[in-house]
């Protein structure tokens, strides 16, 4: 092979190269523009929640179980509840078998979802506002969404998601609700359990019960 064939050989791998290289990034950009914000991620949510309970609150007030099981797939979508549990176990995650683990995400789960539920049809509010994403969270991939949450007497709550991306998608790992950090509020009671079940995880996971009542988040705190 003689000199200018192995260059333009060499020239056409370097092309080619170039080439794969330009078309890997217009696919990773337009992954990244198609990638849904986490303000349109939490609108989403909240719309699609609200369009259900539409007109629906007596029914869901009877039917427990058809709201929970609502809530849960709405939440499914938007929450990163394995993130969430090891987060509220805090210092005790590492302590803990996988199954143990495992166990208090599911545990958690169900009794978020069913106060969350609660709250959805014994708390008289008027509209929820999704306001436009302008505060970047304390870390890179993190972001925080507010929504004001606006009673029927007028009174408005504010309501600030946290919001984590991973694997391409934003999940919530956190809420603050009127000035109420929910994150920390069940890791202290997560805490303050162990402490008093001399540091029996499995107790603790099969007594869970956080205690956020609708009172406490309407009078705010500065937890």
């Amino acid at each position: 092979m003689n000199l200018s064939s192995a260059q333009s050989r060499r020239g056409g791998v370097a092309l080619a190269a170039m080439l794969l290289s330009a078309l890997l990034a217009v696919f990773a950009t337009t992954a990244q523009a198609q990638q849904p914000s986490p303000e349109t991620v939490i609108r989403q949510s909240v719309d699609s929640l609200m369009g259900e309970l539409d007109g629906k609150k007596d029914y869901y007030a009877n039917h427990e179980d058809e709201l929970a099981a609502l809530v849960d797939d709405n939440m499914a979508d938007v929450a990163d509840f394995r993130y969430i549990g090891a987060s509220v176990m805090g210092r005790y995650f590492r302590a803990a078998t996988p199954e143990q683990r495992s166990r208090f995400v599911n545990v958690f789960r169900k009794t978020l979802i069913d106060t969350y539920a609660k709250g959805l049809v014994t708390f008289d509010y008027q509209t929820l506002n999704v306001k436009a994403n302008d505060d970047a969270g304390r870390y890179e991939d993190q972001e925080s969404v507010a929504m004001d949450v606006v009673s029927t007497s007028g009174e408005t709550y504010p309501v600030s998601f946290t919001l984590r991306e991973s694997n391409g998608e934003w999940k919530v790992i956190n809420v603050i609700v009127n000035g109420i950090n929910l994150g920390l509020t069940f890791r202290n009671q997560f805490d303050q359990a162990m402490r008093d079940n001399n540091r029996d995880i499995d107790a603790v996971i099969n007594g869970w019960a956080p205690e956020v009542g609708t009172d406490e988040l309407e009078q705010g705190g500065d937890s």
